[in-house]
């Protein structure tokens, strides 16, 4: 666990944050449950483990998470934000059944939007897909 803490305390000064127990724990629940947690989700796993922990703290770690470039916001639904650590190029799809939101894997999508005219920054790129999964359909 010490040279785990370590790689994470690493990790969060890499993006020039300030290490917390309370962001560690955040960080390390990212980093092994690749679910794309939303705010109530990663509370309500870390709470017993940590009692004095608020929604209000994992909120604004998270958001202080994705200012800083450690994680992405998806917004694949409407009124609802989700965290992901991967920060390399993919899609997500989430079944309208389970609710579950998976990685996939994005290949020769070449997008150059400057083409068509636009001359704006661009600060993210999604794409998402919605429908029944693999597990869910059988």
């Amino acid at each position: 666990m010490i040279d785990n803490n370590v790689n994470l305390v690493s990790k969060l000064k890499e993006f020039s944050i300030k290490p917390s127990i309370q962001r560690i724990e955040i960080l390390e629940y990212l980093m092994d449950n690749r679910i794309h947690p939303n705010v109530e989700t990663i509370y309500s796993n870390l709470v017993d483990k940590m009692p004095t922990l608020s929604k209000a703290t994992v909120y604004n770690t998270l958001d202080l998470f994705a200012k800083k470039g450690l994680t992405n916001r998806l917004y694949i639904e409407p009124n609802e934000v989700r965290y992901d650590i991967r920060k390399d190029a993919h899609g997500h799809f989430k079944c309208e059944k389970c609710k579950k939101i998976e990685d996939v894997e994005i290949y020769n999508i070449e997008t150059d939007i400057s083409k068509n005219g636009y001359n704006g920054i661009i600060h993210a790129e999604e794409i998402n897909y919605r429908g029944i999964c693999e597990a869910c359909a059988k």
